[in-house]
């Protein structure tokens, strides 16, 4: 199983959020943000981030470093190595398991994911049957969005999207199609852009902040 950091807002977490990393980051990139997030009040939740592998990465000239897949081109359409992708799935499904087993059931699992880590979330998503709290897809993309599908019996997650308008990276343009995808694909999305590059600010904290906080007071 992947190495993590874990964080816990208080005892015996009754929620948990695993949350995967962008491409040459690690489990710490995202460990400060805990306390811009919770607020007071809110369950004890367990925040789980996981290291990637580290991996050549092609567009990078072969450089290894950690990444939940190779990226082969610039076009999004074929970019993603989906052998990869569906690795790192599995490796997604351990940790949600191990949850699970720690006694978190899996409806107050949420999964984040920032650029690669969201396009990981993203896939898992549409390939479950069991239930989750919801999906926290950051400044990200879903590989091979035109021939994506939803399995049999795939059962509803909410999403929250947010990206930057000025993001060099993943152009706004391909994350807007994967939120009309996912739309098409009969999820729930709901869409935020920001005027920033490839990052989180403030202002998207604060909406992602509300957003759980819905889903942890109906949960």
């Amino acid at each position: 199983m992947l190495q993590t950091v874990e964080q816990e807002t208080g005892a015996s977490p009754q929620w948990a959020v695993i949350w995967l990393h962008g491409l040459g980051a690690d489990g710490n990139d995202f460990a400060p943000i805990v306390p811009e997030l919770v607020r007071p009040g809110w369950p004890a939740l367990r925040f789980v981030f996981p290291h990637a592998p580290v991996r050549p990465i092609t567009i990078n000239n072969g450089v290894p470093m950690r990444g939940w897949y190779d990226i082969v081109g610039m076009d999004f359409r074929s970019r993603a190595d989906m052998d990869g992708v569906r690795d790192s799935v599995g490796e997604l499904d351990a940790l949600i398991q191990r949850e699970i087993d720690r006694g978190i059931p899996a409806e107050r699992i949420f999964l984040a994911g920032f650029s690669q880590g969201g396009a990981v979330i993203l896939t898992a998503a549409l390939q479950r049957s069991a239930p989750l709290a919801g999906l926290i897809a950051l400044s990200t993309y879903l590989p091979e969005a035109e021939t994506a599908t939803r399995i049999d019996g795939a059962v509803q997650v909410p999403v929250f999207m947010a990206h930057g308008t000025q993001d060099p990276v993943i152009p706004l343009q391909v994350a807007e199609h994967t939120a009309a995808t996912l739309r098409t694909l009969g999820v729930e999305v709901q869409w935020q852009s920001y005027p920033m590059a490839h990052q989180v600010c403030g202002e998207e904290i604060s909406a992602l902040a509300d957003w759980l906080q819905t889903r942890l007071q109906a949960g």
